[in-house]
């Protein structure tokens, strides 16, 4: 049984053998992996030792304490929120020792084929056709709002099998290299000015069916597995307290004694409880977490999120004034995660209003909450049994 005082040892071996001041970063990263100090919780083998999922902490707070390298997850966040438990949970073998070490360690940026410019937020209506081919698919068609796919190596991609059952049932689940011939990524500039997202064509890419995660036409069932664990990673990360979009509208308040109204003072007061219940909600999900699979709970925390960092960001442009307006660079470029406090009041107000569209649109998600927390009765589906190719569009 591998316990708090177990990891604390094997940590210790870890920093003994690389000593993270003379040891580079990536094979620190690596040797962090195969000591089974990546995800407690995986298998041997996978990154971890089977142990609790709650002993993680032990492990960061050991190796932080040392200076040791992380594995930056936010660059990661992709592969390591959405793709890896994905590929643990459906992957064979093979697929799991080929891709958890190199997503873990970051050699290896993944991103998400899901969304699709004639499906959104009815996702199963997705168009995208993989057509087999001996032992190749080859996949033709469109997906947009591709975080990272100008830098990703790897893809999680649904595609539509077969259109002749329901639109839930002829979808299945692969891992797309995105250096195959075929696919093209391009840039989607955003109200900010920046491009992180993209949209990406899928010209007669050939994907071996090896790559195919989960069996034929289950892939919807799949998705379910990556769709709960990315509401998680966007709505519960964990953070301190004033972590966040409260972090620098508290710290101007502070600060900037003569910008202060009575009525932006109770408005600020009521987002930094509601903040703060979020971020101790967020440690209750994680809690959740040890002992199962990551359920509809994230979509209400994925709506708490949006709608916090929203209403955040909106006051802390008022609060400024008239340097709220400001805006310090509309050049066009092509970051590899988003910075939400490293840049300025106007930069957090234009790039919070995509928060309640990625990830599952807030109306979506509403229903989500609806139906799977609260067991409201479900809206009704005309389109539920009826085959896709037979879908109105």
């Amino acid at each position: 049984m591998t316990d708090a005082a177990e990891l604390r040892r094997r940590a210790a071996e870890l920093l003994a053998a690389n000593p993270p001041a003379t040891t580079d970063r990536t094979d620190f990263l690596k040797a962090r992996f195969d000591a089974g100090l990546a995800w407690v919780h995986y298998p041997e083998g996978l990154g971890g030792l089977g142990a609790p999922r709650s002993l993680q902490v032990v492990v960061d707070a050991e190796l932080e304490a040392a200076d040791a390298p992380d594995n930056d997850p936010r660059r990661i966040g992709i592969g390591l929120g959405m793709a890896a438990p994905t590929i643990l949970k459906y992957g064979t073998e093979e697929q799991k020792q080929r891709f958890l070490r190199p997503l873990w360690v970051g050699e290896e940026v993944w991103c998400q084929l899901f969304s699709e410019p004639g499906a959104g937020s009815d996702l199963a209506a997705l168009g995208t056709r993989a057509v087999r081919e001996g032992e190749d698919w080859v996949v033709n068609g469109q997906k947009v709002w591709t975080s990272s796919a100008h830098v990703a190596r790897w893809a999680i991609l649904i595609a539509r099998t077969d259109p002749d059952v329901p639109k839930h049932v002829g979808v299945t689940y692969f891992l797309c290299d995105m250096t195959d011939p075929g696919v093209e990524v391009r840039p989607l500039r955003q109200v900010t000015g920046e491009a992180e997202f993209n949209e990406v064509f899928l010209t007669n890419v050939r994907i071996p069916d090896s790559r195919r995660l989960g069996e034929v036409g289950d892939g919807w069932r799949v998705a379910q597995t990556t769709l709960n664990n990315e509401r998680v990673a966007i709505g519960g990360m964990r953070l301190p307290r004033e972590g966040g979009m409260i972090g620098p509208v508290s710290k101007t308040w502070r600060e900037r004694p003569e910008l202060r109204t009575h009525d932006l003072h109770q408005r600020l007061l009521k987002l930094w409880v509601e903040a703060e219940v979020a971020r101790l909600t967020g440690e209750r999900l994680r809690q959740q977490l040890v002992v199962g699979q990551p359920g509809p709970e994230g979509a209400g925390m994925k709506l708490a999120f949006a709608r916090l960092n929203q209403e955040i960001s909106g006051l802390e442009v008022e609060l400024l004034g008239e340097e709220g307006l400001l805006y310090d660079d509309w050049t066009m470029r092509r970051p590899e995660m988003v910075d939400f406090t490293g840049r300025e009041a106007g930069y957090r107000y234009l790039r919070s209003k995509g928060n309640s569209i990625e990830g599952g649109t807030s109306e979506v998600l509403l229903n989500i909450v609806a139906e799977r927390v609260l067991g409201l009765p479900s809206e009704p589906r005309t389109d539920k049994d009826v085959a896709w190719k037979d879908l109105a569009r």
